[in-house]
């Protein structure tokens, strides 16, 4: 019996070359997959062939000397294997030499067939457990990697390596994006979030720091940034969708940063909502979730500059320079209460001239004046666009004589 078996692996020896030819030839003609790769990618999973083939020989000779096949096989073209096929593909490629072999081998000897057939079923193992593990390793690092991306975003510190490393992720999001920052458990289910967000038509990033949990949103189907294709009107608002997404945070506020044009400039939407975090608790009725901007004059009283500069860009400018009597009508009727009748006689108007200019006030600016938190947030941009330094004009050179 020994005798038969080292003729056997002699035999086996000396076509190898021969079983490697016929099996690529066999992979050419009945995986079209294997034909459209290029050929550098061919010769790789070529090699692969040969290396199964070469340590089936080894194997059969001595089955205790490979306990882990998946060393001796995979190691010829471990990256270039998984970049380039499927796990499926993998299986096709494995039932494709074990056919050619088992083809060659079974007239004779039944022992060798029996062979192939128990090798083949250890390489299959294998195999699934290669990619399992290359599955998990790329999870742990597109983890990190997601984690980079949204400290990047929260930091600010964004650079022209950021577009990238979102791609890397597998980021489907365009156009807006807006970040959304709470209290969460350890042990929120991260997947759950990511399908919630996925069904409501956006993608999201997401950064568990402690108990801080930071969810970067963006549209996964967007209009263009240029307006010229708006999203669809029953596209859920981000803070639609925080709602949606406010069961996986834990008591405390909720806030939605305000929406920015792209991911890239998420950074802004996170310094607001993170400030807006800070001063939650110092409105009482405060909505769950609340948008930042709802937060304007506690993030201002707190030191935030973002949410001075909102207040004023947004609010006091537009109106200075729409009208000096908006502003000042505006300023009465605060100063009186929000009291129609006591702004008009301080102007020496009718009140319905007061309703008109009201009305014009939140034509400019979007806020109305009439609502208690309204008016509180108008009357911090109005005292702080007044204390606000002038910006020096430069003065006009004259023309040269």
């Amino acid at each position: 019996m020994q005798q038969s078996k080292q003729q056997e692996l002699a035999w086996l020896r000396k076509i190898s070359g021969e079983l490697a030819t016929q099996t690529i030839a066999t992979l050419e003609e009945t995986l079209p997959w294997y034909g459209a790769m290029p050929p550098s990618r061919r010769s790789s999973i070529g090699l692969v062939a040969q290396s199964g083939i070469s340590s089936f020989i080894a194997w059969y000779e001595d089955p205790t000397s490979t306990p882990w096949v998946a060393a001796d096989v995979f190691d010829a073209a471990p990256r270039e294997l998984l970049r380039s096929i499927s796990l499926q593909e993998t299986l096709q490629l494995i039932r494709v030499v074990v056919t050619v072999v088992e083809a060659r081998v079974a007239p004779k000897s039944e022992q060798l067939r029996e062979a192939v057939m128990h090798y083949s079923r250890d390489v299959a193992f294998a195999s699934a457990d290669v990619y399992a593990r290359a599955a998990e390793a790329r999870g742990l690092w597109d983890a990190r990697l997601e984690a980079l991306v949204v400290d990047a975003i929260l930091t600010g510190e964004a650079d022209e390596e950021l577009p990238s490393r979102i791609a890397a992720l597998g980021w489907h999001g365009h156009g807006e994006a807006a970040v959304i920052v709470g209290t969460a458990d350890r042990n929120v289910d991260i997947d759950q979030i990511r399908r919630t967000t996925r069904h409501r038509g956006a993608d999201v990033l997401i950064g568990l720091q402690g108990k801080r949990l930071v969810l970067v949103i963006g549209r996964a189907e967007a209009g263009s940034q240029d307006g010229e294709h708006p999203a669809d009107e029953n596209t859920p608002s981000f803070h639609e969708i925080a709602e949606r997404l406010s069961e996986f945070f834990v008591d405390g506020p909720i806030v939605v940063g305000p929406t920015v044009p792209n991911l890239v400039e998420a950074s802004k939407s996170a310094h607001a909502a993170l400030a807006g975090v800070a001063v939650a608790r110092a409105w009482r009725a405060a909505p769950r979730p609340v948008a930042a901007d709802d937060l304007l004059p506690e993030r201002a009283l707190a030191g935030d500059s973002l949410a001075r500069a909102t207040l004023i860009e947004q609010i006091y400018q537009p109106l200075k320079s729409h009208s000096p009597e908006l502003l000042e009508t505006l300023w009465c009727y605060l100063d009186n209460g929000r009291s129609l009748e006591a702004t008009a006689r301080e102007l020496f108007v009718h009140p319905n001239t007061v309703r008109y200019r009201l009305k014009k006030v939140s034509e400019v600016i979007g806020w109305n004046a009439t609502g208690a938190r309204e008016a509180l947030i108008l009357q911090s941009a109005l005292i702080i666009g007044s204390i606000a330094p002038v910006p020096a004009k430069r003065p006009l050179r004259r023309p040269k004589a």
